[in-house]
């Protein structure tokens, strides 16, 4: 068993989130809980992937055409580590 934290921005972006993203959200968790990632990459509609760039140790999951699931797996099968749901922005913001 995987066990999932979210980070706590995550409960007030799902509660604008349409309902058939949150649903497959919360499809991605189950799937996640049983069988990790690699679980995710068998299903080809989440289309999971490790990030580049800024985002390097990071990966993705589909959960439409436009909402992404950005996560990280911290330890040896044991923690994802969900940092966002946005809407594929995956720019971080520049502190000035």
């Amino acid at each position: 068993m995987w066990e999932i934290l979210e980070h706590r921005r995550i409960a007030r972006r799902a509660i604008r989130l349409p309902p058939e993203v949150l649903k497959r959200y919360e499809k991605w968790k189950d799937i996640v809980r049983l069988s990790g990632p690699k679980g995710l990459r068998l299903i080809k509609g989440f289309r999971d992937e490790a990030l580049r760039g800024q985002w390097k140790g990071h990966r993705s999951s589909r959960l439409s055409d436009q909402y992404r699931v950005l996560y990280r797996i911290e330890g040896r099968e044991v923690l994802v580590m969900v940092i966002d749901i946005t809407a594929h922005d995956y720019r971080r913001k520049r502190s000035r």
